[in-house]
């Protein structure tokens, strides 16, 4: 049984140019809409990413921006994310280590260049960064920013006061710190920490003149509410990228047995994303090699946004296939992925 089971079919046809029309006037979807998306028939899927492709297609043209991430701390982590191979209650067979040396992320911003790509993402697993892991991280970050044009997004759990100040002046672009998933539903993913304090990281993000990223996991139980509901939530965030990763539910973790998902209700799922936050940069994100497997072109339609590469503790699609799929979708890398209006 998959997840789509959750989203009844939609009683009537909807008018999907209306959506788009809506979308590029700023008014926001109600949510008898929004859920419309989620429960459309999968014979209209193709037209429900024609109109979301119109709203990409506005503020992004035929672009498409890439990430490379480093996972620069491995395990180790207090927290107990339901859905996390690196969190204290995953018997995931990972292989856990502590910070890399700066080397390591240097030679991970020369190969993010050689991937083509804009952002390089640097991750650390744990609660919040320590003051020394945060003075090494820094450290990096200036020599990068010194030395090649990438665009730098810090991704390293809940920030302290002052923390995303320090980042700022270190040359750190964006932060990443993502609310997986609804208010409503965040219990059911973990509790050793609350939805609340997400929110606050990001906000101090934006506080601290850093461009946020926040984005969420589908998969985990979520209802098709909860799936708007995030929508929602990170159009009021004003969230500037928001990373749309579908669950990869791994051996050893509590999530391990989740229902999978199909690569329809994935691709609905990002295009009431594009609908909902219409000029935001919407990326295609952990977990689409397995749920979208031969249909992972189609998420460039309404998404303007991937990774290359391996992400924390699973592996990614080929950096040569990825090009191929841009290239062969007659589409174009990004490096600088600015909005084209």
């Amino acid at each position: 049984m998959s997840v789509d089971t959750l989203v009844p079919t939609a009683p009537v046809s909807c008018d999907w140019d209306a959506y788009a029309e809506k979308a590029l006037s700023g008014r926001l979807l109600p949510r008898e809409e929004a859920l419309s998306v989620l429960s459309s028939d999968n014979d209209d899927l193709l037209a429900v990413l024609h109109a979301a492709f119109r709203v990409r297609r506005h503020y992004f043209g035929r672009k498409v921006k890439l990430n490379m991430l480093i996972n620069t701390k491995c395990g180790h982590c207090p927290e107990n994310c339901g859905y996390c191979s690196q969190s204290t209650v995953s018997k995931a067979d990972i292989t856990k280590y502590t910070m890399v040396a700066k080397d390591t992320i240097m030679d991970g911003a020369r190969e993010a260049m050689n991937r083509h790509a804009g952002t390089y993402c640097i991750v650390a697993s744990g609660r919040g960064p320590t003051n020394h892991e945060l003075d090494h991280i820094i450290e990096a970050v200036r020599e990068i920013k010194a030395t090649t044009p990438l665009k730098i997004c810090a991704c390293l759990g809940i920030l302290k006061n002052g923390q995303a100040e320090r980042l700022r002046a270190a040359g750190v672009d964006r932060y990443n710190h993502n609310i997986n998933t609804s208010q409503a539903h965040h219990a059911a993913v973990t509790t050793s920490h609350t939805y609340e304090d997400r929110v606050d990281t990001v906000n101090k993000s934006k506080t601290a003149g850093i461009s946020p990223c926040s984005g969420i996991i589908i998969g985990m139980g979520e209802s098709p509410d909860d799936i708007v509901d995030m929508a929602y939530a990170l159009r009021e965030l004003d969230a500037d990228s928001i990373p749309v990763n579908f669950l990869n539910a791994i051996k050893g973790t509590p999530l391990e047995d989740q229902q999978a998902m199909t690569p329809q209700h994935c691709l609905k799922v990002l295009a009431l994303f594009r609908f909902i936050c219409p000029d935001k940069e919407i990326r295609a994100s952990g977990g689409r090699e397995l749920n979208l497997r031969s249909m992972q072109a189609l998420a460039l339609y309404p998404a303007n946004s991937i990774f290359v590469g391996d992400y924390l503790t699973t592996s990614g699609q080929s950096v040569d296939a990825d090009h191929a799929m841009i290239h062969d979708l007659g589409f174009e890398i990004d490096d600088n992925a600015t909005p084209s209006s």
